[in-house]
């Protein structure tokens, strides 16, 4: 939302996909997600966010084969800092506001990407930027909760689903 501060405390709901919407992180069978190896390091820094980024909490999440979608909740804008990464510099073509939502979601991504680079996934490539919906409400919530828990049923009609 243009002019919105998103380093402020509230709920996000985003969706971040990789390039091309390439199955990177395993397959759907049976409506569950199975999770591969590049899978498991996108949970695992998934759910290292917190320790990073310590007034961040997280609320449900799925990984699909080539997106993730989750609700990052920023508790207490005042202290939330990127205690493991270096500063992010602004360019050209996006504005990172430090202990921002964009600052949180690039963090995420490098820690994915170093573990890809340096572990011979050289070609695994994120989609520039990532989608996100401020929570609104409870009932909102709730809504966004459901979607994320039944993603894996719905993924041969999904969007993303290269195959669809």
């Amino acid at each position: 939302m243009k002019d919105f501060d998103y380093s402020e405390s509230g709920e996000y709901f985003v969706t971040i996909c990789t390039k091309n919407k390439k199955s990177w992180f395993g397959t759907v069978r049976d409506s569950f997600m199975v999770l591969n190896d590049v899978g498991k390091i996108v949970n695992k820094c998934w759910q290292e966010i917190p320790l990073h980024f310590p007034n961040v909490e997280l609320d449900d999440y799925v990984i699909m084969p080539n997106h993730i979608h989750g609700i990052i909740s920023i508790v207490d804008n005042q202290s939330v800092g990127a205690e493991n990464f270096l500063p992010l510099r602004c360019n050209r073509y996006q504005k990172i506001i430090p202990r921002s939502l964009g600052c949180i979601i690039k963090g995420f991504k490098i820690g994915v990407t170093k573990w890809c680079r340096t572990n011979n996934r050289e070609k695994f490539h994120w989609q520039r930027s990532y989608y996100e919906h401020i929570v609104r409400n409870k009932k909102d919530l709730e809504r966004i909760r459901k979607y994320i828990l039944d993603n894996p049923y719905y993924w041969f009609c999904d969007q993303n689903n290269p195959n669809f």
